[in-house]
């Protein structure tokens, strides 16, 4: 459906800056990928480049790659542009999601045509069913092109085939719509540059994947952009570096101390790769431990227990950076004391096994601050000058509180004198505060403190604070600290009587399995006399000096001095006159308790979202911005705001923690994008043209029949061939692996079908179950594996099970430790045990059907190679037979389609044991949701499904958690 001739039809765009009008300019001309900066506005410039399609009519655009968000975002924009153009072609955006309707649903919108976005689950069922004919398609738009296709990058070196460059289901989808429309347009956009620096040649390479000869890169310095909004409308920014306290500071260089010791032992430990990206600086990122994780999974069989536990300690240490500077000091030492107890060894253990930061002085330096930013000990003064005490009295609270409070507070105040002294100039901003943070935990805090801030608990006449407190007090934080040590003095007991109870069963699951070996040899786990090493004073040490409760710090906190503190913060009658915290209004009575406010007098306070920060800013208009926490994105996003509206003024206070991570973390952003900028740029310049094979398969007709002749003809076989294509029919549950991708890319026709038996069927008698390695644990375990086998050894000849590994990760299922481990924690525990490694239930599932093939792959990549083997020389399989195997008699196999794609509640049902496939099919003609199966009693189910099953199932729902 070209829409070239409509064109010259005029389309009203809202694009007011310079660089966002040459970028459509250059989108409408070319296919090709766009790289803009993050915060320039990228949703913007494609809403305005589909309503210039959509305005045009008579087109089909295909939207791939947009989340739920980005869908409500482009649909809102589409409908303010119909209404703004007032074209009579415009048909808006059509979401086709996974809960969509049947295929007729879907063929009859398609046959309309229009903008549309849809999954990629859905969309390459659509183009290989032909539901969907792609040359009827005007265009693609692939939103997020870094996410789709730049993570195979690092795979392609190892294919065999040099067509299949990727395996990624929008990959997929381009191919196919390249091999079939060489007419239609193909724009690529991405706002993250990083993924695109990382292999050889990445952006040829990346290009190559999407079809595409052509890269525009539009970095935060590029000349039109910087003209853009470094003009007179440039927004004021005021930069305020707030201070840390001193306990915030030694908990950081705590905390920094650990991870450099922990990347210094990762280091040790694999001096055999490359680790130059191991650094205290890349640790601030969450990618640090993607990318930790993959240089280490091909070796993940062969590395200590030690250096798995450093792994996952990074990522610990990271997150109790970051709620360094986030948390309040009350909700940071409770979230320490939850660590603490996750942690502490059960008893008997040594440090060996055991997170080694956790006895670093360092660790004990961070718990130790975080607790005294709380409260402390207080000494009684009335003991004589010779009393000796080892412990404080009693306990004062502390009750810390965050630097940027304050700064907050005087931010607010300096802001209503402004409006107060300076009249409002006319402009169509309001006078609007909005206050930016990370994520919806720091907001809550934020307006927990702002509503709070002015309530000054009277502390009595013991504080010496009441003499020099000032008329006019500064606003405080007390009422809402004190709230919270209460609500975590309160938790405290709780918590240590869960801890408790977990710390008894494992003594006792310890106790159990240790029995044996004490009744032989009469010392109850220690060495014989002779072998006990001897400490001062004669007696013999006892192994360990760890607590009994298995923590690894003495707790002086008694139970007396908790309860005096409590005491001492309980509500007094300031604080108790303050309102309770609303969960749900019932807005009964609205009209007569509610009232819409002023915008002038509001406080936003707002998480940062993204792109969906444009539509706050749009929305609100405000007058005076306050970055909480840096953000680059969203200094951009401002930047844009202020520049595209000449009758808006804004005013931005930008706080960050000086010498602190957040503010490196910051920098390292801003730096870590500015080099993946020139690097591209650099390649750009220097990248050969590239040569795009527009999904072509080799259309040689003698070539196709070589590739399809048999010359195994030993023992009087006969030459055979065929100019057909091989087909594979695979179930369309199949398409979010990458394995259908890779099979077409072999020159295999693909024919998607709702399979009830096996997941791939490549002749009339050969049938393959696909597991995953987490799959085939949680089939076993479950017991849906041996249900599979079973349908597949009734109905076909050779059923075969297939276990596929990832790439580039080890090509083992567990250690030998632990098979050694749980083999003979098995033995030990009864005299029939059962058998718990990976290994012995396969031996049984191999035992129990004998027929059964078990085909190992190594990767994806593997399997295609394997699958083209079976298939020669054999028939081909025939789809409509292949989706009525299994089927109860008189039901019949509907299209593609035919049934709802919400696949997400079935296979949770499938995951449930006593569930087959035969009875998740019963269940889900007979009950309507998972939460109504939850409710039904056992004899309900019983008629439905069986005894048996139903017992298993209604058992799984109704099972106690606690025990």
């Amino acid at each position: 459906m070209p829409a070239e001739s409509d064109d010259r039809l005029p389309v009203k765009l809202s694009l007011p800056l310079e660089y966002q009008q040459d970028l459509f300019q250059e989108l409408r001309g070319d296919d090709e990928l766009i790289v803009l900066a993050r915060g320039l506005g990228l949703l913007r410039l494609v809403t305005n480049l589909l309503h210039s399609y959509d305005a045009a009519g008579n087109s089909f655009v295909v939207v791939v790659g947009a989340d739920e968000r980005e869908n409500e975002w482009l649909g809102e924009a589409l409908v303010e542009h119909a209404a703004v153009s007032l074209s009579p072609n415009v048909r808006g955006l059509t979401v086709v999601k996974t809960d969509m309707a049947s295929v007729g649903a879907r063929e009859n919108m398609y046959s309309h045509g229009g903008v549309f976005s849809i999954t990629s689950q859905i969309l390459i069922v659509d183009l290989l069913s032909t539901l969907l004919n792609p040359e009827t398609i005007t265009g693609v738009v692939v939103l997020h092109a870094d996410r789709q296709v730049a993570h195979h990058l690092a795979r392609t070196f190892q294919l065999m085939v040099s067509r299949v460059t990727a395996t990624s289901l929008e990959a997929f989808i381009l191919r196919i719509y390249r091999q079939r429309n060489k007419v239609g347009f193909l724009k690529a956009f991405s706002d993250n540059p990083e993924p695109f620096t990382s292999g050889f040649s990445p952006l040829a390479t990346m290009m190559r994947n999407l079809f595409l000869r052509k890269a525009s890169l539009w970095p935060r310095f590029h000349v039109s952009i910087a003209k853009s909004l470094e003009g007179r409308k440039k927004a004021e920014v005021i930069e305020l570096e707030v201070p840390m306290t001193d306990g915030m500071k030694d908990i950081q260089n705590a905390i920094l101390e650990c991870v450099e010791v922990s990347i210094g032992e990762l280091k040790k430990a694999n001096a055999g790769l490359e680790l130059d990206d191991w650094s205290v600086d890349s640790a601030l990122f969450k990618s640090f431990d993607l990318i930790v994780r993959r240089q280490l999974d091909p070796v993940w069989h062969r590395l200590s227990w030690r250096t798995k536990q450093i792994v996952r300690d990074l990522t610990v240490l990271r997150e109790i950076l970051h709620y360094l500077l986030t948390y309040d000091a009350v909700s940071f030492n409770q979230y320490l004391d939850a660590i603490l107890a996750e942690y502490s060894p059960p008893p008997g253990s040594t440090r060996q096994s055991q997170s080694p930061w956790l006895f670093l002085d360092a660790a004990h330096t961070m718990f130790d601050t975080a607790k005294r930013r709380v409260y402390t000990g207080k000494t009684d003064d009335t003991a004589g000058p010779g009393a000796t005490r080892m412990l404080p009295d009693s306990l004062r609270p502390v009750l810390e509180e965050q630097p940027k409070w304050a700064l907050l507070a005087d931010m607010l105040q300096e802001i209503e004198r402004d409006v107060y002294f300076n009249p409002t100039i006319r402009d169509d901003s309001n006078g609007t505060i909005l206050v930016m943070c990370t994520d919806t935990a720091t907001c809550r805090q934020l307006r927990e403190y702002l509503q709070t801030m002015n309530v000054r608990p009277d502390l009595g006449t013991d504080g010496e604070e009441d003499d020099d407190s000032p008329a006019d007090p500064k606003p405080s934080a007390a009422f809402m600290l004190r709230r919270k040590l209460r609500n975590y003095l309160n938790w405290k007991p709780e918590f240590a009587k869960i801890s408790a109870s977990l710390f008894a069963e494992n003594q006792k699951a310890l106790d159990g399995s240790s029995d044996p070996s004490r009744g032989t040899n009469g010392y109850r786990g220690k060495g014989p006399p002779n072998k006990r090493r001897r400490i001062r004073g004669g007696a013999a040490a006892s192994g360990s000096s760890r607590p009994t409760n298995g923590s690894f710090f003495s707790n002086d906190d008694k139970d007396s001095r908790v309860a005096s503190l409590l005491a001492e913060v309980q509500p007094t009658e300031q604080e108790a006159q303050q309102k309770e915290e609303i969960g749900v209004d019932p807005l009964d009575n609205m009209e007569d308790y509610f009232q819409l406010f002023e915008m002038d007098d509001l406080i936003v306070v707002h998480p940062y979202d993204g792109d969906m920060d444009e539509h706050v800013l749009e929305e609100i208009k405000p007058r005076y911005v306050i970055m909480y926490e840096p953000d680059a994105a969203f200094i951009r996003r401002v930047e844009v705001y202020r520049s595209s509206h000449n009758d808006r003024n804004v005013k931005v206070y930008f706080m960050y923690y000086g010498g602190s991570v957040e503010e490196q973390r910051y920098l390292s952003a801003v730096r870590r994008e500015k080099d993946a900028f020139t690097r591209l740029i650099r390649e750009k310049a220097n990248m050969a043209v590239t040569l795009t094979l527009d999904g072509k398969m080799p259309d040689d007709p003698q070539e196709q029949f070589l590739r399809t002749v048999n010359t195994r003809i030993a023992g009087g076989g006969r030459l055979a061939a065929t100019a057909e294509p091989p087909r594979v029919v695979v179930d369309v549950r199949e398409f979010r692996s990458s394995l259908p991708s890779l099979l077409h890319g072999q020159s295999m026709v693909v024919i998607p079908c709702m399979l009830t038996v096996g997941d791939y069927v490549l002749t009339p008698d050969i049938c393959i179950e696909r597991k995953s390695v987490r799959d085939l644990i949680q089939s076993l375990k479950s017991g849906r594996l041996y249900s599979q086998a079973e349908t597949m050894m009734q109905h076909y000849k050779n059923p075969m099970l297939l276990i596929e590994f990832d790439m580039g990760k080890s090509f083992t299922l567990e250690p030998f430790a632990d098979l050694t481990h749980s083999s003979r924690s098995s033995s030990s525990s009864s005299t029939n045990p059962e058998p718990r490694d990976l290994q012995s239930r396969l031996v049984l599932l191999c035992l129990s059907f004998p027929r059964l093939k078990i085909i190992w792959s190594s990767s994806p990549y593997q399997t295609a190679l394997i699958f083209g083997e079976l298939k020669k020389s054999l028939d081909e399989p025939d789809p409509v037979r292949a989706a009525q195997i299994g089927l109860v008699p008189g039901e019949e196999a509907g299209r593609v389609g035919e049934q709802t794609f919400s696949r997400a509640p079935q296979d949770m049902l499938r995951a449930v044991p006593g569930v087959s496939e035969k009875v998740a099919r019963r269940l889900v003609l007979e009950v309507g949701s998972v939460e109504e199966l939850s409710r039904m009693e056992e004899g309900e189910l019983g008629v439905l499904v069986g005894k048996e099953a139903g017992r298993q199932i209604w058992r799984f729902f109704n099972r106690s958690l606690v025990e």
